[in-house]
């Protein structure tokens, strides 16, 4: 295919997508359009700004790409592999992610240890048609509640796992202290924040449809056989992934209410987790096993982040990314 034919065609295909979304697509008994071909009309094309933390940027998975290189982006993270499906060129595609980024990074410049990253929001115009975002983990800490836990376990299965420690909660404890649950706190107030930035991507982008992406489960339900991975006490392993699922409720519920739309990630990678078979897992264990950063999206896990989004936009795809 010459490069003019495919300009056409993808020129084409982004008019009727805006076409469809503006006055809708009619279905009668005379048109013989799939359900599927109707959906896929309606879908968002671009231009399209991805923004998120380090589950949107791929840090460490095959090849790095974008600048400042302390974002850790991948040409392989979902809102690559979404661009690549939607036919997208990099003049209508902006990957902001950056690993490590909070919410406040969204409209404030975020210092990497390689350069500094734009607020996320800079990308954002009245052009912007389609808008991922995914973010929320380190504004509750996440990452760092897992190490701790981990130290916690280490130390509660070295100790005989329960023989010497009863509790099984050393992790929740901590976090749990004179009654107040401190990472619930965080948990509520980053709903806050979501719903501000929310508005602020309206105010920014109003013709642009939004996506928020939740996070893929990290733990698996049961504990046992995850112990060489992931050495978290049992009840710190229950802890942990109810705070995930708070968090996504969360995300979900404030999402919902500023007219975003939900991709929920976690009930699809359930059984991919961290303790996952190594050829199965989306989630990199502490010492990983493919290239990934630990407790981190690895390859397979981005596609599957990919596949839901595509699947929340009205696509249909039944072969694997590439």
């Amino acid at each position: 295919m010459t490069t003019r034919l495919r300009t056409v065609l993808v020129g084409a295909l982004l008019t009727c997508g805006a076409l469809a979304t503006a006055v809708g697509v009619a279905t009668h008994d005379g048109d013989d359009r799939t359900p599927a071909q109707t959906a896929a009309l309606a879908a968002p094309r671009g231009p399209y700004v991805a923004l998120g933390d380090s589950y949107t940027a791929g840090p460490m998975i095959p090849g790095r790409t974008g600048t400042p290189v302390g974002c850790a982006r991948s040409d392989h993270n979902y809102p690559s592999l979404v661009a690549r499906r939607l036919g997208l060129d990099s003049t209508d595609f902006r990957d902001m992610s950056c690993t490590g980024a909070t919410i406040t990074d969204l409209t404030s410049p975020q210092r990497t240890a390689e350069g500094m990253n734009a607020a996320q929001f800079t990308a954002l115009s009245d052009r912007t048609r389609l808008v991922t975002l995914g973010i929320g983990g380190n504004d509750i800490g996440f990452g760092t509640m897992i190490e701790r836990c981990v130290g916690m376990g280490a130390a509660y299965h070295a100790l005989g796992s329960g023989k010497y420690i009863p509790d099984d909660t050393p992790c929740e404890r901590l976090y749990s202290k004179d009654g107040t649950d401190r990472v619930q706190r965080r948990i509520d107030a980053v709903g806050g924040r979501l719903t501000d930035a929310l508005k602020d991507i309206e105010s920014r982008a109003p013709e642009a449809r939004v996506y928020v992406v939740g996070y893929p489960a990290v733990l698996p339900a049961d504990s046992t056989d995850c112990e060489r991975e992931m050495p978290l006490a049992p009840g710190d392993m229950i802890y942990l992934r109810e705070k995930e699922q708070q968090l996504n409720d969360v995300l979900r519920e404030r999402a919902e209410a500023e007219g975003a739309v939900y991709v929920d990630t976690y009930t699809v990678s359930e059984g991919h987790d961290a303790c996952a078979a190594e050829d199965t897992r989306w989630i990199e264990p502490l010492v990983p096993s493919s290239p990934a950063a630990a407790v981190h999206p690895n390859a397979r896990g981005e596609e599957g982040m990919a596949d839901a989004v595509l699947h929340a936009l009205g696509t249909t795809r039944h072969e694997r990314l590439r």
